[in-house]
Formats: structure tokens, sequence, C-alpha cells
């Protein structure tokens, strides 16, 4: 016994670092005095225990083992131990993403292709490539939603920007209001890969909430201010900056039967960049067919364009065409009439009336013929103070601002007010003078005609067009030519070159309405007057939801008639291209 303790010291003074193991626990009992039985049970023991970690250490040489780390101190075993958790689950993870294979796939091989979990160390020392690092900089994410491709309102096809969007682009992120509802944008930072996804997932059209579907109605709006169909948040976002585009044409026709072969011109001028919102077209003394005109008009304009209302009297005759996307935001529409003859069976002379209300504005669309002869100036007053007074609207619209209106002026009842057509008041100058301060304009500057005109004076005398006023005149007098020339008239009578056909407008608060063009049509020569065009923009306002709605009505049958003579004249024009092509001739000399 006392040999095999001597041994076992030895044991002892190799484990001096501070190694707990049962040897060493069995070597210290016999120091505390225990029974000599005692000491030999825990000897027999700890022989037993060495003699097994013997064996374990025999079989372990055949396996290849990492080389041993240095042994820590009996305090720093803890930390130790979760260090080298640690450690392993980070080598292990590396090991896998440089290896190529997942925990799994390990997990999933048989036990005898599983390799010792302590070789993880040597697997370990494989070489590891680094991360790639950028080169330079990356360039900011920036909130910008300012992009061409976004704008879907106010244009006729996916080539057209807005015609306010230049002016636009400086409103930075206000523009995206135009595309869906602001709140998906609001906190959005974007580059064009999350634009681009965003609109794959909402197009142009707003998410709808159920809250939403159950109080909208069509007919009248929405209960809810805040979600009310003609109210500010839908406004802003069909119209950023609260202005619609208006285009209107008059032209008196001279009851011609046929119509010009191309009314591009006349709707779709060249030198437009963009198509607006509105089309109304009033004509005097019109061509029999009336329906053919309408056709005509929505053959030109096309499946973008609808017609929302159609009115006429006698020869007079007024047609307002809307975007197909904005008639659900149009009131219902109202029309009057008003007779300037003393027999009221003869409707050649007189006035017609196109009232509704476009969100929280309302508008008011008169087309006339006043009494001709260049000295009837007292008549032509008269003409007008009639119309004014017997003109009958609104009738069931309400009055957006009835504290400024007056019952003896019907164009005191409106927002925006447009009249035009027209209006016979001639230059009080002869002829002769006139050709002679024609002849001298330079760069389209006609003051010195304008100084003889009638018109001008008397709105100047205050005695007609109360309010209204009128774009700068840049144009040549559109009155009276010859069929199919641009010489005036070579009659017998020799009428004087005037501005009988004239645009004037009027609005209930300063500044809001904008004239973009104030010209003459040239190039339609079908008539002796010349069709006079003009393009505002028309400042809107929210709408309340006392204003019943039209619910989408237009005129269908005519909406697809005009489409379909559209498309036939397409195909004959690609017909007679195809045929001019294959009948050409070559010839070699």
């Amino acid at each position: 016994i006392p040999l095999t303790t001597t041994g076992l010291r030895h044991d002892e003074r190799m484990t001096e670092n501070g190694e707990d193991s049962l040897l060493h626990q069995s070597c210290e009992a016999p120091a505390k005095g225990d029974s000599l039985v005692s000491d030999s049970r825990a000897l027999n023991t700890s022989l037993v225990d060495a003699k097994s970690c013997k064996e374990h250490n025999d079989i372990s040489l055949y396996q290849p083992r990492p080389p041993a780390l240095p042994r820590l101190s009996k305090s720093r075993k803890s930390v130790s131990v979760e260090e080298a958790v640690r450690t392993r689950r980070l080598r292990n993870s590396q090991e896998s993403l440089t290896s190529g294979r997942s925990l799994s796939e390990y997990e999933r091989r048989p036990t005898s292709q599983q390799s010792d979990p302590t070789d993880h160390r040597a697997r370990s020392s494989k070489v590891r490539l680094s991360p790639v690092q950028p080169t330079g900089t990356l360039p900011a994410l920036g909130k910008s939603f300012a992009s061409a491709t976004l704008r879907a309102a106010n244009r006729i096809d996916g080539d057209c920007l807005d015609y306010a969007m230049m002016a636009r682009e400086k409103l930075g992120e206000r523009l995206h209001r135009n595309l869906s509802d602001s709140r998906l944008l609001e906190n959005m930072g974007s580059d064009s890969a999350s634009v681009n996804s965003m609109r794959s997932t909402y197009s142009v059209l707003s998410p709808i909430r159920p809250q939403d579907v159950r109080n909208r109605s069509f007919l009248e709006g929405s209960v809810l201010g805040s979600g009310a169909l003609l109210g500010a948040e839908e406004l802003d976002r069909h119209f950023p900056d609260r202005r619609v585009g208006i285009y209107i044409a008059t032209w008196n026709m001279q009851g011609e039967k046929g119509l010009p072969a191309n009314l591009d011109d006349l709707l779709l001028p060249t030198d437009s960049a963009f198509a607006q919102d509105f089309y109304i077209i009033g004509v005097q003394e019109g061509c029999p067919d009336r329906r053919e005109w309408e056709t005509r008009l929505q053959e030109t304009l096309g499946p973008y364009y609808v017609m929302l209302y159609a009115a006429s009297h006698g020869v007079l005759y007024l047609t307002v065409f809307v975007r197909r996307d904005l008639i659900w935001f149009c009131s219902e529409v109202e029309h009057a009439t008003v007779t300037t003859r003393i027999i009221s069976q003869i409707k050649t002379k007189g006035a017609v009336g196109i009232a509704f209300t476009f969100f929280g504005t309302s508008f008011l669309f008169i087309t006339s013929h006043f009494t001709s002869g260049d000295a009837k100036v007292y008549e032509r007053v008269l003409d007008y103070n009639k119309i004014v007074e017997a003109l009958a609207l609104p009738k069931g619209l309400p009055d957006t601002n009835p504290y400024r209106s007056t019952p003896s002026d019907v164009t005191t009842r409106f927002d925006q007010v447009f009249w035009f057509g027209d209006f016979n008041f001639r230059l009080s100058k002869d002829r002769v003078d006139v050709e002679t301060i024609i002849n001298r304009t330079v760069g389209g500057d006609m003051g010195p005609l304008l100084e003889h005109d009638q018109l001008s004076k008397e709105m100047k005398d205050g005695s007609i067009f109360k309010g209204f006023q009128e774009a700068p005149i840049h144009f040549l007098p559109t009155y009276k030519f010859d069929i199919g020339c641009d010489i005036y008239d070579t009659t017998s009578k020799q009428r004087t070159p005037s501005y009988t056909d004239r645009i004037l407008f009027r609005s209930r608060q300063a500044e809001d309405i904008k004239v973009v063009k104030y010209t003459s049509c040239s190039c339609i020569k079908s008539s002796d007057h010349r069709p006079v065009i003009s393009i505002f923009q028309v400042k809107l306002r929210p709408g309340r939801d006392n204003i019943p709605l039209g619910a989408g009505q237009f005129d269908r049958s005519l909406y697809l008639e005009g489409i379909r003579r559209r498309i036939t004249r397409e195909l004959k024009r690609r017909e007679a291209m195809k045929n001019h092509s294959s009948s050409a001739i070559c010839t070699i000399a």
C-alpha cells in the first residue's frame, strides 16, 4: 500500500495545474484520517478508473486528434467553456459556407460516413475567401418620385407627359399623389426598383379600403368628408396643382353640308404639346346633320374621350367631351336655350348653355349667335341682355357660392363662365383702311385694328359682357373669307374684315383662369368664317357631398360609332400604303 500511495503521489505532482480527477481525489482521501478499508476501496476504484482511462487513451491513438490546448486555471474554466462553444459554432458555420454543405445535409449522411465531431478544428483550417468590399462610396438612396413614367393623368397616351409636367417637376415629392394614395409612398424611400415594384402592384389605381367601399356613392359622393369622391384627397390625386385643361372652339359653319375631311387641325393642332381634359365645341349655323357632326368629333378625339353632353338650339350646337377617366367627378349636366328672334320658331339667333360641376367648381359654357349687320351694335347689346336674364341655369345643381349670385345675371351664378360664338361685332372702319392696317401689321400686333373693334369699345364702356375678359388677339380677322381660300370677301358686298368670332371668360376668383393659347384655325376653309380656339388652365376646388353626380353617364352609341370609323379609316390607310408599295416599278437605266 505505501508503494501504491507513493505512485499516486507522483501522479498528484503531475496535476499541479489544478485539474480535478478521480485519481487525484483518491490520493487525498488517506490524508484526512479515513479508515484503511475505505482507503483500499477508494484505491481500487481509482485503479479501475485509471485503467479504463488508459484503455481509452490507447484506443484514441488510432484516431486523428487536434493538438491539445493549454490547460486553463479552475477560476476561468466556466468562461473557457462558453468561449469554446461560441468558437465551435462560428467555425461550424464558416465551414458550412466554404464547403457548400448545410448541417442538415451532414446529418442525413449515414453514421459510417460521419466524421468525429472533434475533428472540426482540423477542417476549419481550409482557406476561406474574404468578403468583397466596394471599391468606392455607394450612392445615397434619394426619396424622389418626380419621374415622367409615373404620370398618368392629363395625357393621351403612354408617351406623352402632362401639359404642366415641366412646372410640376419643381414640386418634388408632391407629384406622386397623382399616381396613387400618398399614404403608400409617404414613408417609402425609393430607388427606381422600388417605384417600379410599387407600380406593378398598384398600377395607376389606389388601393381601396373596405370602409371606403361601404361609404362611397357614385350618385352623391361620400357620407364622410375624409373619403369624399369630390374631396381634397381625390382632387390632389388627379390634379396635384388643382388645375384642369379646357379646350374651347367656336366656328360658324355657314350651314355647309360637307364637313372637312379632317378635323385634327381644329381639335388637335400640331403646335399644342398636350391634349386637354375637356373639349367644348360651339357651332353657329351648323350642318344639317347634327349627329354626323358629333360622330366626327368623337372619331377625331378617339377612345380617350367620351361625349359628356350635347345640346342644340336650332342650328346652334354645343358639345362637351371629357376624358373618360374623369367622368366620375362630373355632376349631372343641365342645359337651357334662349332665342333672340322676335318669332321664337326661327332658331338661327340666340344662345344655348350647358352647366355642370366638376369636383367642387361649377362651370357654365354658352355659345351664341348675335344679330348681324355692321351698324347694329345696339341690337347685339340687347341680345346679350336678354340671354343673361332668360338663360334658366342652374336648375337642380346647388350654387357653390350663392352670396355672390344675382337673379338677373346667369353668369354670376357659376364659378367659371366661358362665353363664345359669333357675336357679329365689326371693325368700324372702311375696308380699304382695314386692309391697309393689315398689310402694315408686323409681328402679330393687332392693336391698330382693335382700336376700331366694336366689341372692345362696348366692353370698356360696361354695356356688355360685364366682368368678362378676353385674351390678347394676335391673329387676323376671322370674317369674311371666300370659300376655300385666304382672300377676304370679293363679292359685290365687299364686307369689311372683322373679329366676329370671339371667346370670353369670367371667374368669381381672380387668377383662377389662365390663358394658354388664343388663336384662329386658318387650315379649315370650308366656311366664310375661320374657327377660333383657346386653351385654358382653370383652378379647381374640392366638392361637397350635396352635388348630384352623373354616375359616369355618356353617349355610348356615339362612342362606339366614332371608334368604329376610326379603325376603318386606319385600315383603309394601311391598305392604301400597301397597294402603293406593291405597285412600285423599278427600272434599270
